[in-house]
């Protein structure tokens, strides 16, 4: 009896030690942070985590990658700040209401060390360490007056809002770059750089001089354009868009001066006729605005909207059948001339006259 209830009692105690066992393991797997697969992660830091990856993705969605990029044009063009669309890249000439125009922001950031800007050459330009240019070069290049202010590494430059030539600043260059979305099967537009031109008179007057200053890329220009608004028609004067959305949105009228070729020709090189030189931009904008839509078949309704209705679609398809209709090659049968009657012998005689006799 006493050897039955030591074996109870051993057992019992062992029993004890491992539930004692468990509920501890329980325990430390639930103060570690270990958690069952396919559970729900509510807590605010793993979401936060969640909408950086979201914004991170759309950020890199917004560009087409050169590995899908099935086709490619990159489009040089001048903007022309004296026609309506453009102006709002110029006006308000003054700061007003601490709104400024699209070349102050430029000229201010980067005298202040804000902005990178890289050497205009001529047909080639190049976005490196080795092209950027040094703020006060560019400004005692173009005589613009300014002041120095830090020293060392945070030296920096100001420029007097009454000192920024705007007025001088009547176009810009800009480098477009239109791609074929493998993925989507779709054209986007991209601006990746811009110029401001000064137009100044030159040493005997005529004409003004263009004096192209710097390239600026559009990228690290972006951030400043985000936070500035404008408004784009005289209709409505509400600030609806940003300067990126004008950009983005292509909103300007550029005229085409080139296309990257491997002569690196501009459009005036290869086309000296003003007349040949207009057909010549003209077949390339159109190329480029309607090059998505060739590559996808016609609805019906977009048929008879081309051909002005549904007479016109009828007509297509009669002109399409008579065009399809095989020719006839059959001939009719020739004919055969019956053969003549041969003359009898009698007729083939010679005739006798039977004249009277008194």
């Amino acid at each position: 009896m006493n050897v039955m209830t030591s074996i109870y009692r051993y057992a019992l105690a062992l029993s004890m030690v491992a539930a004692a066992g468990a509920l501890s393991a329980q325990n430390a797997s639930t103060s570690s942070g270990v958690r069952r697969v396919g559970g729900d992660d509510k807590s605010p830091a793993a979401q936060a985590q969640v909408s950086d990856r979201m914004q991170m993705r759309q950020a890199a969605d917004s560009r087409v990658p050169d590995d899908d990029a099935q086709w490619m044009k990159v489009v040089y063009r001048s903007l022309d700040l004296a026609k309506v669309p453009n102006a709002s890249l110029y006006y308000p000439q003054e700061v007003v209401d601490g709104q400024e125009n699209l070349f102050r922001i430029i000229m201010n950031r980067f005298a202040s060390g804000e902005l990178t800007a890289y050497e205009y050459l001529d047909g080639r330009e190049m976005f490196t360490e080795q092209y950027r240019v040094n703020p006060v070069d560019v400004l005692e290049r173009f005589h613009v007056p300014y002041t120095d202010a830090g020293s060392g590494a945070r030296r920096r430059y100001v420029v007097e809002e009454s000192d920024v030539p705007c007025n001088e600043v009547l176009s810009y260059y800009i480098i477009e770059r239109w791609e074929l979305d493998r993925s989507t099967t779709r054209m986007t537009t991209t601006v990746q750089a811009l110029c401001p031109v000064l137009h100044r008179a030159g040493d005997f007057g005529g004409e003004d001089v263009r004096y192209p200053m710097f390239w600026v890329k559009m990228d690290d220009l972006r951030p400043y354009l985000l936070s500035t608004t404008t408004f784009v028609d005289d209709d409505n004067n509400a600030s609806r868009y940003t300067y990126d959305d004008f950009f983005a949105l292509s909103l300007y009228d550029g005229e085409i001066y080139k296309t990257r070729n491997l002569r690196n020709l501009s459009m005036m090189q290869m086309y000296p006729d003003p007349d040949d030189r207009r057909r010549a931009q003209d077949s390339i904008q159109h190329r480029l605005e309607t090059f998505d839509d060739m590559m996808w078949v016609p609805t019906r309704e977009e048929v008879q909207a081309r051909g002005g209705g549904e007479s016109a679609d009828s007509a297509a398809v009669g002109e399409y059948r008579k065009e399809a209709k095989p020719a006839s090659h059959s001939r009719k049968p020739a004919k055969v001339k019956a053969p003549k009657k041969p003359k009898s012998s009698a007729d083939s005689g010679a005739k006798r006259s039977v004249r009277r006799r008194r």
